[in-house]
Formats: structure tokens, C-alpha cells, sequence
């Protein structure tokens, strides 16, 4: 009991200054570690590793080592002109690379979040980095949760885990539960004791396992290694036989020369320049779409990509309930759009007001005129559907008197409300099947009649089918009454039926139209439940054989997978960042991928990905150091407009590639014949005239 007593004092006071700093210093700030910091000088060495590049590099150091040769001159010229072309070339990609590598940096630096803690037996407000094992966190909506904790206090506390685990609806937490850093508050107020900070938290050991992944080269930079590879060997072997052949004819240092002249007429010198340049141009042109592309040699391997595998929620999704349907006078009502119809009655009315006044949620607006909502996701939907639907005259003159609150045992909320008059209304909602057994009346139009079992029937079997399309339903009811107290929950009048969804984002049923008639096939791989995930891709009109879940898939065997990925199987639910790490790997067998997500639970996969792409708005760090390419306004459009652009690059750098060896091999031709041919005392082009005629063409 003693023990007891002395941890709710510990609770009560927190840690002190002292102890939170030598914490701080055992266990390091609270911060995921990036797992590649920019270092200018790491980004500039690799400019320089191509096999292209190093053969012009070996051949002007040739040039000038000549000159160490006795009786011999050095060919400056040309070594300097081949290394003012490697120089340019590394120059506009360290560029590229070096700004988009900053650009995540400001990105990461623009929200730094804060935490309110108990320190010294008082509230205090520290920089999330400063969060210690042992502090005492204060909790409330709005609020990202800066660390991994376990709740010792909760009022209907309601956690936004989507970016862990995909699940669009928020989670009910209680005394005793983890919560977990990186997820938000949506409704509620908690103290929570913190156990893991950093890369010890959930969302650290994901960072840490993307350092285990091999940084796997690019489409483009493989088949560009491969063509430099085998141009080298063909260099080699020419330059072998030129040795074998002409130092009997011209000498050593002649042949030499024209060994020179002969890897300088086979290498594209202009390629590495162009091709940069290519890519730097077509790379802002990603960016002024709001694709900021992270690594130059991507642009290309971009456009490669023919399948694109995506997160759900927050990518597919626009990441907010919203209520799309309402049942009422018998008759259902669309109010999905931006203006949806006027209602048609009384009762549309009254169930809009019921959903917006049986709430806890609240709005504030900032010093830019910007609305922020704070509460429960399916209080807030509620509150913008009412908003956008009746006067807000309706709501203003209500003073809330009493108020019995929703559990998963109850499954229905209800308030006791006064207005300007000194008059009481009872308003409720719920589960459909639980808040119907409480009603004795409807109300249709402006006429309230009994409730019969055909018309309970009737809600009922409307439940079902908006249930069954994915949609979240609540039942609304209401009383006028005198009693504030007691019976507040019997004989209610039943007004109809709400119901939400997570909607697709506006542009995306159209870009997914596009990406078909473009030959790319989308996957959904989605930790959301396999109903919700089927009735979304519907929405967007993502064409698939079934569904697929995550336990489904672990019996599967790795040619099963592959089987079911050949049937144009295109939605994987209920998975986990591992699965989906899985289904990557088996697509990137014969397929150029590209992932998009935003979620700790995507991280992995966007690594293993040909190409990963992270949002830049909701994306969490760990996402963004994992990508490729950052989007800067979460629109799933501008991964359609990045493959298109990708494409235009790719088939512009394929052609010019073509041009160049073409005149290339005529070089090598005339240079290689003239001597086997003919006995020249030089060769018959110096490779400084090559390098002039390389860079004309």
C-alpha cells in the first residue's frame, strides 16, 4: 500500500529537472535517428562511380602519365577536356541530389512538435526531443502522442492509430493501455507514463529495420551500369588488339595514342552530361508538380514503373470520416458531394441537428481563418455534415444540462439539452439495432406516428445495406422532456439514419482511369478491414479478382502468391508492414514497383519498393526517409503526372543513347581499320578531335 501511495505522489509531481536531464543523457533525445544524414561529400563521390565515368577518368589519367614516359609529352589537353566533362556531369547531379536532400531536412524541421509534462510537480511544455522515459504525459484531443506510454489515466479517450496500423477508425483506450508515438489523440483527455523514447518506441524499431534493407540501385543506374560495363570490356578488348597489332607498325607510345583515341571514340562522352541534364530538367519539372524527386538517377526509373502498390488510408483516402448518406422520411439522401441537395423536410433537419448537438466534438478557428476540428473522427463528420447542410441558427441556443455517454456496452449517447425558453429536449444516437429498442414513435416529415415492427424493420434492413457498402451508421432519436434525469433514454421519437465513410480524395478515381488506360495496374494493400478496402476500390473503379488477407497470406506459399498476383488479385487487407514488405518482394521479381504510403506500417515496403513514394503533408519521417520521391501535396494525381513525365524522359534518353553510339561505333570503326589497314606514324584521329567531334554530336 506504502508503494503504492509513493508512485501516485511520483505520478502527481513527475520527474524533476535534474533527473529528467540525466534520463535525457542515459537514453538519448526523443527523435528517430535518419537513417542517411546529408553529407555533401558522400553525395558528390557518387556522381563518380559509374563505369562510363571511371573509363574517362583512367583514360585521362593515361594521357598524362604519357608524359612520364621518356622521350615522351604528356596530352594535357585531352586530359583536362575528358576531366572538365566528368567534372560538369558530377556537378549537375550533386546539384540535384544535394537540394532535394536539404529540402526533406526543411521539411522535417517545419513541425517540430511540443509535449505538455508534469516536471517538478508542475505543467510544463518541452520540445517532443526532450521526452524522457518516467515523464508523465498530458493528454488531450488534437495532440500527437510523442512517445510510446502507458495510459495511468483516461476519460473516453479516443487514439488516431491509422499510421501504425492502417485502420481508419480511431481506438478506444482505458486505463492500463499502450499508446504509441506518432498516433494522435482524436477525442478525450489521458496522463500517460512514457516507457520508450526514440528508436526504442514502435515506430524507432520500424527506422531501424529500413538500416537492415540494402540501398538497392535504380532501374536506370542498373541498366546504364550494364551498358558501361560492357562498353569497358569492349574498349579493353579493342584497345588489346590495337597494342598487339600496332606496336610493331608504330611504336609503343604511338599505339598507346591510338589506344586512347579508340576509348575516347567508344565512350559517349556527352552521355553522362546529357543524361544529367535530362534528369535534372525532368526533375524540376516533378517538383513545379509538386513530386520532389530525392535521388536524380529516379526520374528515369520512374518512368519504367508499371505497377504502383498503395497505402488506403490517407493516400487513397482523404483520411477524415465524412457522412456520405442519410435515411430519413423513408427515402435515402446523397450528401457526398461539396454541395449536396437541400434537405427535403422537418426531419432532415432535426436528424442533422440531433448529430451535431449529441456531440462532443469542437471547432476553433485560428488567426488565418482556418476551421481545425478537435474530437472523435465520427463526431467531427457529424458536426461538418450539420454545418454544411443547416442554418446555424438551429444549434446556437442550446445549453447542455445533462449528459449519459457512450460505451461499447451501451453503444448509444444521449443529452439533455436547454434552449432560450427554458424548455428540455433529449437528443440520442447509436447503434441502429440498440437505439431502435428505445423508441416508441417516428418522425416523418412533421408528423410523429408509432413506431411500428414494419418500420423498425425497415431502418434495420436500410443498416444492413449501407453496412454492407462500408459505411459507418449511427440511429438518431430525440424527446422534448421535463424530466432531466431519470427516463431521459425511454420513449424516444426515431428520426433515421446517418452514414460515414473515410471518402477516396477527389482526383483519384479519375487518376487510377488514367494510370489503366496507361498499361499500370494499381494494388491496394491496406491494414483496414477487407469490406472497407473492397467498397473504396469500387468507389475509384480499381478492378480486382477478390480480396486477400493478411492471415490469408501468411498460409500462402511464395508460388501461390505469385499465382494469385498473375489472377489480377489487386486488394490485400488487414496486413502488416511485414506482409506487405512480402508482396513487394514477389512483385519486384518481374515487375518495376512503385509503393506510396504515409504510415509507419508503409516504411518498409517504400524502401523495398523500385520506387518509393511518401506523402509530404501527413506522411510521418519515417515514411519520408524511406521514399524516393516525397509528394508535397499528398495528391495521389501527381504520382500519374511523375510516371508520365518518367516515361517521356525515359524514351527521350533511350533515343539519344541510340544517336550516340551509333556515331560512336563509326569512330571506333574507322579508327580500328585504319590500323589494321594502314601503317600511319599517328593515329588518324587524336583523341582531343574525337572529344570535339563527341561533344558536336
Amino acid at each position: 500500500m506504502e508503494s503504492q501511495t509513493e508512485q501516485q505522489i511520483e505520478q502527481q509531481k513527475g520527474l524533476s529537472a535534474s533527473e529528467a536531464g540525466k534520463r535525457l543523457q542515459e537514453n538519448g533525445r526523443n527523435e528517430i535517428t535518419r537513417t542517411s544524414r546529408v553529407d555533401p561529400l558522400k553525395i558528390l563521390l557518387t556522381q563518380f562511380t559509374s563505369p562510363l565515368i571511371l573509363v574517362l577518368i583512367a583514360a585521362a589519367f593515361i594521357s598524362i602519365s604519357i608524359g612520364f614516359v621518356p622521350g615522351q609529352e604528356s596530352n594535357t589537353v585531352d586530359a583536362v577536356l575528358i576531366l572538365i566533362i566528368v567534372v560538369v556531369s558530377g556537378i549537375f547531379g550533386f546539384v540535384q541530389d544535394y537540394e532535394a536532400e536539404k529540402t526533406i531536412e526543411a521539411l522535417q524541421k517545419m513541425a517540430v512538435p511540443r509535449a505538455r509534462v508534469i516536471r517538478d510537480g508542475r505543467e510544463t511544455e518541452i520540445p517532443s526531443a526532450e521526452v524522457v522515459p518516467g515523464d508523465i504525459l498530458l493528454l488531450e484531443s488534437g495532440d500527437m502522442i510523442t512517445a510510446d506510454c502507458r495510459l495511468i489515466e483516461a476519460f473516453h479517450l479516443e487514439v488516431d492509430e491509422s499510421v501504425l496500423t492502417g485502420e481508419s477508425l480511431a481506438v478506444r483506450k482505458k486505463i492500463g493501455d499502450e499508446v504509441f508515438s506518432n498516433t494522435y489523440v482524436t477525442g478525450g483527455n489521458a496522463r500517460a507514463l512514457v516507457e520508450q523514447t526514440g528508436m526504442k518506441t514502435r515506430i524507432g524499431k520500424v527506422a531501424g529495420k529500413l538500416q537492415e534493407l540494402e540501398e538497392e540501385k535504380s532501374t536506370f543506374e542498373k541498366e546504364l551500369g550494364s551498358m558501361g560495363k560492357k562498353i569497358s570490356l569492349l574498349v579493353l578488348l579493342i584497345g588489346v588488339a590495337i597494342a598487339i597489332i600496332g606496336t610493331p607498325k608504330f611504336g609503343f607510345y604511338n599505339s598507346l595514342l591510338t589506344a586512347i583515341s579508340l576509348a575516347v571514340a567508344a565512350i559517349p562522352e556527352g552521355l553522362p552530361a546529357v543524361v544529367v541534364l535530362a534528369l535534372a530538367v525532368g526533375a524540376n519539372t516533378m517538383v513545379k508538380r509538386n513530386a520532389l524527386i530525392r535521388k536524380l538517377s529516379i526520374v528515369e526509373s520512374v518512368g519504367a514503373v508499371d505497377i504502383v502498390c498503395t497505402d488506403k488510408t490517407g493516400t487513397l483516402t482523404q483520411n477524415e470520416m465524412t457522412v456520405v448518406k442519410l435515411f430519413y422520411d423513408s427515402a435515402e439522401q446523397d450528401v457526398s458531394g461539396k454541395k449536396a441537395e437541400p434537405l427535403k423536410s422537418r426531419s432532415g433537419e432535426l436528424l442533422l441537428q440531433c448529430g451535431i448537438l449529441c456531440n462532443n466534438s469542437t471547432a476553433q478557428t485560428n488567426t488565418s481563418g482556418e476551421i481545425r476540428y478537435f474530437g472523435e473522427q465520427t463526431e467531427i463528420a457529424l458536426r461538418k455534415a450539420s454545418e454544411k447542410l443547416i442554418p446555424k441558427a438551429i444549434i446556437r441556443n442550446y445549453t447542455k444540462v445533462n449528459e449519459i455517454s457512450f460505451n461499447s456496452e451501451r453503444k448509444m449517447m444521449s443529452v439533455v439539452l436547454e434552449n432560450d425558453k427554458k424548455e428540455y429536449t433529449v437528443f440520442a444516437k447509436g447503434a441502429p439495432e440498440v437505439l431502435l429498442t428505445k423508441c416508441d414513435r417516428l418522425i416523418i416529415g412533421e408528423d410523429i406516428m408509432e413506431l411500428t415492427p414494419e418500420s423498425k424493420q425497415a431502418f434495420l434492413e436500410e443498416n444492413v445495406k449501407l453496412a454492407s457498402g462500408a459505411l459507418r451508421v449511427l440511429g438518431f432519436a430525440y424527446k422534448p422532456t421535463k424530466d432531466i434525469t431519470d427516463g431521459i433514454e425511454e420513449n424516444l421519437i426515431f428520426i433515421g439514419l446517418q452514414g460515414m465513410i473515410d471518402p477516396p480524395r477527389d482526383e483519384v478515381a479519375e487518376s487510377i482511369q488514367e494510370c489503366k488506360t496507361a498499361g499500370i495496374r494499381i494494388i491496394m494493400i491496406t491494414g483496414d478491414n477487407p469490406v472497407t478496402a473492397q467498397a473504396i476500390a469500387e468507389l475509384i473503379g480499381m478492378e480486382t479478382t477478390g480480396t486477400i488477407t493478411g492471415d490469408e497470406l501468411d498460409v500462402l506459399t511464395n508460388e501461390e502468391l505469385e499465382l494469385k498476383l498473375e489472377t489480377n488479385n489487386n486488394i490485400f487487407a488487414r496486413t502488416n508492414p511485414f506482409h506487405k514488405l512480402r508482396l513487394l518482394e514477389a512483385l519486384g521479381k518481374e515487375h518495376n514497383v512503385a509503393m506510396t504510403g504515409d504510415g509507419v506500417n508503409d516504411a518498409l515496403a517504400i524502401k523495398k519498393a523500385s520506387v518509393g513514394i511518401a506523402m509530404g503533408k501527413k506522411g510521418t519521417e519515417v515514411a519520408k526517409q524511406a521514399s524516393d520521391i516525397v509528394l508535397l501535396d499528398d495528391h495521389f494525381s501527381t504520382i500519374k503526372d511523375a510516371i508520365k513525365e518518367g516515361r517521356t524522359i525515359f524514351n527521350n534518353i533511350r533515343k539519344f543513347i541510340n544517336y550516340l553510339l551509333t556515331c560512336n561505333f563509326a569512330e571506333v570503326a574507322v579508327i580500328f581499320f585504319a590500323t589494321l589497314l594502314f601503317t600511319l606514324k599517328e593515329p588518324i584521329l587524336f583523341p582531343v578531335q574525337l572529344l570535339w567531334i563527341n561533344l558536336l554530336t
